[in-house]
């Protein structure tokens, strides 16, 4: 099991954390990784393109001219496409989905795999907790400056866009406002963690390391406990038929 080092809001080492390698020592895997975050992606989308049809453009529905005897080619309306102010012939349409199923073991294991990555690159800190009393920018911003004197994370102050994202353990308002002056800094829960607003940030900044990671390997601990409890009901039905059958 690997270790990482915990910090405070001072930038200062304060212990070390021990990190799953469930969670944090997988081999990358693009291919899941491009079909978990696209998927993400459309499921995200709302179609905004939208052109007009023959039977939504205005005009006349009455034949231009007689089909026969003009010596101009037959038409039979003006919305036609052809026309200006026609129609659009295969155009975008705002009725379009784009949204596709994933799997949770998918989705689960693409967010492993990226985190795993991203500890791998260096580019995940941990900090043992953020106190704001009352919203402020300030000491927002003086945490920024101190974990920027941390080697290896001097980019956190001078990227300008998408530079670092916070995962909290349960929902701050306080964190939430202080950090909503900086364009580059994003702060949501950690149960909200998806590869693809992961991979969108250089840094990663997981507070309370304990108990997200628990929180974390809890995920794959669930599905095995359900696992092993459809395993336990069929066994008991099975018992009970013995029973039943023998008497």
């Amino acid at each position: 099991m690997k270790e990482a080092i915990v910090y405070n809001q001072t930038g200062k080492e304060i212990g070390k954390v021990k990190l799953p390698e469930t969670v944090f020592n997988l081999s990358w895997n693009a291919d899941l990784v491009h079909q978990v975050v696209t998927s993400i992606m459309g499921n995200k989308r709302t179609p905004v393109a939208h052109a007009k049809d023959r039977s939504e453009v205005s005009g006349t529905g009455k034949k231009p001219w007689r089909q026969k005897g003009t010596g101009r080619a037959r038409h039979g309306s003006r919305r036609s496409p052809i026309w200006r102010t026609g129609g659009v012939a295969h155009g975008p349409r705002k009725e379009k989905n784009y949204s596709r199923k994933i799997n949770k073991k998918m989705r689960a294991k693409a967010l492993y795999i990226v985190l795993s990555r991203k500890f791998k690159d260096g580019e995940i800190i941990f900090v043992d907790n953020l106190d704001f009393v009352t919203p402020k920018t300030m000491e927002a911003k003086n945490i920024l400056e101190s974990l920027s004197k941390i080697k290896g994370y001097e980019g956190i102050l001078k990227k300008r866009k998408n530079s670092l994202i916070l995962a909290t353990d349960t929902k701050d308002v306080n964190t939430e406002k202080s950090f909503s002056n900086f364009g580059n800094v994003a702060v949501g829960e950690a149960r909200n963690l998806n590869p693809a607003d992961i991979l969108n940030y250089k840094f990663l900044l997981i507070e309370n390391p304990e108990k997200i990671i628990g929180f974390l390997e809890s995920r794959l601990n669930t599905k095995e406990k359900k696992e092993k409890k459809i395993v336990e009901k069929k066994k008991k039905v099975a018992k009970k038929e013995t029973v039943k059958t023998k008497k």
